[in-house]
């Protein structure tokens, strides 16, 4: 019996030793310096990460027209994406999109940088695994959780809101349409409306002729707060006359882009302004 307690208090004060140490480990390895390249991990790393982790963001993270966080970029570095700025500033973390610079990416890893590529949110599910990836490599899981439970809140409080699966047809610039795989879609079905975007023959998304719109017409369409004006060709179809008539103002829901363009902290504010429009305009 005691050689069988003295093993177990060895086993026991082994097992702190080894959950000191990687516990230590988390530590050491925390970056100190990261660097992002893309509009949407800008976000996530201002979301969290320490202000004095980020070593710079991209050159759109202060345009308070597409960045949800503006008003957290101002005051930090930014980058022009180019990899002799970047080896030159010796960042521990570099982050950035799965579109775009991937020559970069790939010099920079060949430079011996760490470098996370993070696509499109394509699900929530998708964008809860990505928040607790990039939480957990930043030294504050804790975080990411919270960021996780906030969207989970704002999503259960928007949930079968839409009354009589009304259909929905998110209308972007120049007549594009989402395919069933993205967040906004599933966020739209969650909250009760039908996607219009099989009546149109658009199973996988694409470019919504202005003509078949207007013969089987949603019973409401989704699009960017800035369409109401039509500013240039990618906007003009928002403002013609037989679109007007299918799918009147009083049908549309409107959304500022910075809070669709990317998953991540604008998701909640995303929910809880379409459920706004829902209340106002849905019958």
């Amino acid at each position: 019996m005691l050689h069988r307690s003295v093993s177990c208090r060895a086993a026991l004060v082994l097992m702190s030793c080894l959950a000191s140490f990687a516990a230590g480990a988390q530590v050491q390895t925390r970056p100190a310096r990261v660097a992002s390249l893309n509009l949407c991990t800008d976000q996530l790393l201002l979301a969290l990460a320490d202000r004095s982790q980020i070593s710079s963001l991209s050159r759109l993270a202060a345009d308070a027209s597409l960045s949800f966080l503006a008003h957290e970029a101002a005051g930090l570095s930014r980058n022009d994406g180019g990899a002799e700025a970047l080896l030159s500033a010796k960042p521990d973390l570099v982050l950035t999109g799965t579109y775009g610079r991937q020559e970069q990416v790939a010099l920079l890893r060949r430079q011996g940088l760490e470098v996370l590529t993070f696509g499109p949110w394509t699900s929530l599910e998708d964008g809860r695994e990505q928040i607790r990836a990039l939480a957990r490599r930043l030294g504050h899981p804790e975080r990411g959780e919270d960021l996780i439970a906030h969207i989970d809140k704002s999503l259960e409080q928007a949930r079968g809101s839409v009354p009589g699966r009304r259909s929905i047809l998110v209308y972007e610039r120049g007549g594009w349409v989402i395919g069933p795989r993205s967040l906004l879609g599933e966020i739209l079905v969650q909250m009760g409306f039908r996607p219009h975007q099989e009546t149109l023959g658009l199973t996988q998304g694409g470019v919504a002729r202005l003509e078949a719109i207007v013969m089987a017409p949603p019973d409401f369409m989704l699009v960017d707060e800035a369409s109401s004006r039509a500013v240039d060709n990618g906007t003009a179809l928002f403002a013609h006359r037989a679109l007007a008539e299918a799918v009147p103002q009083e049908r549309r829901l409107a959304l500022p882009g910075r809070l669709t363009i990317c998953g991540g902290p604008s998701t909640p504010a995303a929910i809880d302004a379409l459920s706004a429009e829902v209340r106002a305009k849905v019958r």
